[in-house]
């Protein structure tokens, strides 16, 4: 990566920890680190169906009196899906309402066999395959709370897609997602699956809560997670180099 770093005439870090940890391991590329957020738009599908969704993950209850909790990652060990699984099925017998439902495609084959295997035997937990963006985006609209747990993020484009969409957060409280979410202000970030579970009751039973984090959180992707203003620093960039070749 250093010599990579070396050849390369830009680096873009998403936030300004990332800038300091690049440049305290390659000090040498301390002045060709940017910083530009991602960025993020989200475009539901208007013809989605919510009810056929929840058909396919085998719930088969009236959507009315329904929490989903949707998990949005690639099957690979460091998104760490069955991280919250035992926790939440436990919840789930408790109170039959609540499914966590995860959704995304098969990365690692080795591991989703695994992940397909546990989910089958655990109530309360559902597994769908890959879903094009505009369902997905629909479905998160329509979801309770989207939720990561993630041993390692960069910056989760699904916490920010459900920020945009007028969801509530719960994350796993790593430095990437806590980049992002400020606890009980933008979403909720828990330490481990028995503090997850203690949240997601919270934010069931406290729809104040719910609102202010929806709100809160909407506010800060429109702030520092405009599409527009990532598009302008790449275009920026790139024209630096056009000017530069051309000289």
């Amino acid at each position: 990566m250093g010599r990579v770093l070396g050849e390369a005439r830009f680096a873009v870090a998403f936030t300004e920890s990332m800038k300091e940890t690049a440049q305290t391991q390659w000090p040498h590329a301390r002045d060709k680190i940017y910083i530009q957020s991602q960025g993020v738009m989200t475009v539901p599908n208007a013809a989605f169906n919510w009810n056929t969704f929840l058909h396919r993950s085998g719930i088969n209850q009236s959507a009315d009196n329904l929490h989903i909790f949707l998990l949005v990652c690639g099957l690979r060990q460091v998104k760490d899906p069955l991280y919250l699984v035992d926790a939440f099925s436990e919840w789930h017998r408790e109170e039959p309402n609540v499914y966590m439902v995860i959704v995304g495609p098969e990365v690692d084959p080795v591991f989703t066999r695994e992940v397909k295997a546990k989910v089958k035997r655990t109530a309360g937990v559902r597994l769908l395959g890959e879903m094009p963006q505009g369902d997905l985006h629909a479905a998160l609209r329509n979801c309770f709370a989207v939720v990561n747990s993630s041993m390692s993020e960069g910056m989760s484009a699904a916490i920010l897609e459900a920020m945009d969409l007028e969801v509530p957060v719960l994350a796993r409280n790593i430095p990437g997602n806590a980049a992002v979410v400020k606890h009980e202000v933008t979403g909720l970030l828990f330490s481990d699956p028995q503090d997850f579970v203690q949240l997601a009751k919270r934010l069931v039973r406290e729809p104040a809560l719910e609102k202010e984090l929806v709100a809160n959180g909407r506010e800060y992707v429109r702030r520092y997670h405009s599409w527009q203003a990532e598009r302008d620093t790449y275009q920026n960039l790139v024209r630096t180099l056009e000017g530069s070749t051309g000289e």
